[in-house]
Order: structure tokens, then C-alpha cells, then sequence
């Protein structure tokens, strides 16, 4: 659980700071930058997983360019002589870990804090495009007696904020920087605190972060801190992915694309439903029949032995039966999250953007309502029944705004900070309504009233739908 992100200097961030609880809405006008909160995300969970330059390239707006320029995450990268960008993340890491040789293990402490910081070297000798330099991280603890202060979101303490955070640590970081001849030098320590000497390794070359090297249970917390980023996704579900049958070898787990959704609805009803697969399908069933203009009589999963598919099928409330795939772009979307909300084995932190993408109006209620049940209920004890799962959504829809919760609501404006070359310069700021729980703390000084996003929520002049009835 991602509880605090802070940015500067990456795309049109600089000293963003802002606070998470288990469900928040982003809201804005195009154009204003919200895009790229998601794209920091991002970029943390991929410098999890691989070297700096792959992570750089799969970030949105980079990824499936010819040449792919690390210029483009940085502010201003292609006019700045010395490009730096730092993130920092507060969070929540899972208490039971496997690593990639299937060794389980326990973090140390599951509550941490991670500072990355990157630069960049320009082209040298035959080299077309310059590298990325890591020159700065570490990983930290926060204690349980400092929980409270880092966890503002209203929660339940014995239910919830107890059970996630566990484990204590003093001394020493998990990860830290230091110097030599200027140079930085990273450090690995032990999980035991004070026992043990540290690993020390120059970054100046190091092609990818600490984090994203760990791979065994040597170094536990630092690996539970990995597998928490690497389970931030950006959700962004395809209808060409979703109208995809499964063959019987594929996964079981839906991509974030919308992919092997069959085969995942299909092994919810196997292992939820406890041989009683039925309850699982009703459920899914009930929920997609919120939709206005989707007959729904029964949603099932079928198995086709001879080409070896499994297939999602619709029957009507009249007795048709159709495949799934039938249903329109917004419905399979909604599908797809009503199947998510049963996986159990989905947890980490989904960003989804502008969930209200060809939904009809009158079902939007029900779409904010579903995005909502996805996140934990952070007044309950998370397991199997409440996964712990986070969901940060943005939109530009004055109506979704309307139905969520002011208390998860962030408001996207342009602003003028100094930006790393001294110069000032228009930058997103993230802005909390006053009295709700972000409200006082001194990154949100800048709170918004409801007066101030009037205009925001009340449609524009002739915005109304008008019928042409002289062409008639």
C-alpha cells in the first residue's frame, strides 16, 4: 500500500507531494498533468524488476518509440545541463514474501520508506543516446509508534493498522548512500540491524537499482519492499484483451490489459466457490446486472474440450446465450472489474484512468461504486473476504467527482514552482478539499473549498444536448 509519493523533477513534477489512503480520486482537466502521477508510479514499480533503461522505455509516452530517449522522463530533458529526478514512497509492504527460488520468508518491518534518485549522462564515444545514473537510495523503517503519523486516512487501529504493520527494526537503514572521491556508494545491510558488515557497490556504472536485485530471502525486507512496488499496476483494460478466449495453457491470473479474463473467472469459481462454482458466478452475475441496458440472466465460464478454450458466456434474463465478447467496450470493462473484485489473489495498487470511458451516464453510480469496493475496507481486518488491495482512479468527469467521497478526492491544478534550473515554471499541484483528513498538513496548505471547484461540477453554456431539427 502506496501511502505517500513524492516526485521532483520527473516530466511536470516537481516537489509533488501527496498522501494515499486505501481509494482516492484524482480529478482535472485534460491536459493537467494527472497522467503523470501514474506514470511515477509506474516507473518506481518497473526500476523494482529491471535495469533503469528498460523501465525508462515501458514507461507511457516512451515505450514503443524507435529510439527511446531517457531525456523524456525528466523535466524539461531536453533543455536542462544537469537532469536529476527523486522519488520517494511511503508504504505498506506484504508480511509473507516468496522469493524467485519459492523460499518464503518474513520482512523485518512492513511499514518503510524508499528514496530513489536518477540522473543522467550524456552520449559518449559511439553511444546515440545517453544513460541513466542512480545516484542516490535507501530504504528506511518506520516504527509502529510512528505509524499513526504516517497512516492519516481514517482507519480502524486494532482491525486494521495493527495487522498491517508489524515487526520493529532499530539502527541502521536497510538500504543507504554514502560518498567516496564523489562518487556514491550504495550499501546493503542486514536485516539483524548493528550484526554483520555492510555491502558496499559503486552506482556510478550500476545499470539498475539495489531493489531491483534482490532476489533471494537473504535480504527479506529489501525483497517484500520489491514485491510491494512490482504489484503497483496501471490498469488499463483493452477490449480487444477481453474479448480474448483462454486456451487451457494460459494463465489463470488476469493481465492488466483485461487479458485471460475466462481463464481467471474461471479459476475463482473453481477455488472460491469450494465446489460450488455457481455462487461465484451469481455474484458476478447480480453485480453486472447494475448496468442499465445489460439483460442478465447468468454469467458462466464454458469449456470447449475439442479446441481446448474456455470462453465467457451471457445469458439473458429472455434465455439468449451469447459469448461475452458481445457485450460493449464499457460493460466488458465493468465485467472485468466485477471479476476482479471476486480475485482474492489480486492485491497491490491499481491505477485506472477515467474508469467512466464508455459508460452511459445513468450507470456511472454504479461504476464509482465498484472501483470503490475494489480498494480494502480499512475499518476491517484485510484476507481472503478483504484483499488488500488499493485503487487510485483519475478523471475529468464533473459527474464522478459529484458521486465520491470528498474525503478521496484530490483536485489537479497548474501551478508555478521553481524548477531545477531556477527558472519558474507551470508544474501540477494535487489539492485536497478543506476539512477532510489531508486538510492541515502542511503539503496540503493549499486546500480547495467546494466554491473554488463550482465551476468545475456546473456544466458550461450550451454543453446540454440539442436535437438539429431543421434537418429533420
Amino acid at each position: 500500500m502506496l501511502t505517500r509519493l513524492e516526485v521532483d523533477g520527473f516530466k511536470n513534477l516537481l516537489d509533488l507531494q501527496v498522501e494515499f489512503g486505501a481509494f482516492t480520486c484524482i480529478a482535472g482537466e485534460n491536459g493537467a498533468g494527472k497522467s503523470n502521477v501514474f506514470d511515477a508510479v509506474q516507473f518506481l514499480s518497473l526500476l523494482a524488476g529491471m535495469p533503469m533503461m528498460d523501465a525508462a522505455q515501458h514507461v507511457r509516452g516512451v515505450h514503443g518509440e524507435r529510439i527511446g530517449d531517457p531525456r523524456d522522463l525528466f523535466w524539461n530533458g531536453y533543455e536542462a545541463t544537469e537532469r536529476r529526478m527523486s522519488f520517494a514512497a511511503e508504504m505498506i509492504v506484504p508480511w509473507d514474501i516468496e522469493d524467485d527460488f519459492g523460499r518464503v520468508a518474513n520482512p523485518t518491518i512492513t511499514f518503510l520508506r524508499y528514496v530513489v534518485e536518477i540522473g543522467y549522462s550524456p552520449p559518449s564515444g559511439v553511444e546515440k543516446i545517453g544513460r541513466l545514473r542512480l545516484l542516490r537510495e535507501s530504504l528506511t523503517h518506520i516504527n509502529q509508534g510512528e505509524a499513526a503519523n504516517h497512516m492519516r486516512f481514517p482507519h480502524h487501529v486494532k482491525n486494521f493498522r495493527s495487522q498491517v504493520v508489524r515487526g520493529r527494526r532499530s539502527g541502521v537503514a536497510f538500504i543507504s548512500t554514502s560518498t567516496d572521491s564523489g562518487e556514491p556508494v550504495i550499501s546493503i545491510h542486514q536485516d539483524g540491524g548493528s550484526r554483520g558488515m555492510p555491502r558496499p557497490a559503486a552506482a556510478s556504472r550500476a545499470p539498475a537499482t539495489v531493489v531491483s536485485t534482490v532476489t533471494g530471502t537473504d535480504d527479506q525486507t529489501i525483497l517484500a519492499a520489491k514485491r510491494e512496488m512490482q504489484s503497483w499496476r496501471r490498469l488499463a483494460l483493452e477490449p480487444s484483451a477481453l474479448r480474448t478466449s483462454d486456451r487451457y495453457v494460459d494463465p489463470r491470473l488476469m493481465d492488466t490489459d483485461g487479458r485471460h479474463l475466462a481463464g481467471t473467472l474461471y479459476r475463482i469459481a473453481a477455488v472460491e466457490g469450494h465446489g460450488d462454482p455457481i455462487r461465484v458466478y451469481s455474484r458476478v452475475s447480480n453485480r453486472l446486472a447494475e448496468l442499465t441496458g445489460v439483460s442478465v440472466g447468468r454469467i458462466e465460464v464454458v469449456s470447449d474440450d475439442v479446441r481446448e478454450l474456455l470462453t465467457v458466456y451471457l445469458t439473458e434474463a429472455s434465455g439468449l446465450r451469447l459469448p461475452a465478447r458481445s457485450l460493449s467496450e464499457g460493460s466488458l470493462r465493468f465485467l472485468a472489474l466485477c471479476v476482479l473484485l471476486e480475485d482474492s489473489a489480486m492485491t497491490g495498487l491499481f491505477c485506472t484512468e477515467e474508469p467512466e470511458n464508455g459508460i452511459h451516464p445513468a450507470n456511472l453510480p454504479s461504476m464509482v461504486s465498484l472501483v470503490q469496493d475494489l480498494a480494502v475496507d480499512v475499518f476491517d481486518t484485510p484476507g481472503t473476504d478483504n484483499p488488500f488491495r488499493q485503487v487510485i482512479i483519475n478523471t475529468h468527469s464533473p459527474a464522478v467527482v459529484q458521486l465520491v467521497n470528498p474525503n478521496d478526492l484530490l483536485f489537479a491544478s497548474s501551478v508555478r514552482k521553481p524548477s531545477p534550473d531556477g527558472t519558474m515554471s507551470r508544474s501540477m499541484m494535487l489539492r485536497p478539499l478543506v476539512n477532510t483528513w489531508r486538510t492541515g498538513n502542511k503539503i496540503s496548505r493549499e486546500a480547495v473549498t467546494m466554491a473554488d471547484i463550482l465551476p468545475y461540477l456546473t456544466a458550461p453554456p450550451g454543453a446540454q444536448l440539442t436535437l438539429d431539427v431543421d434537418a429533420a
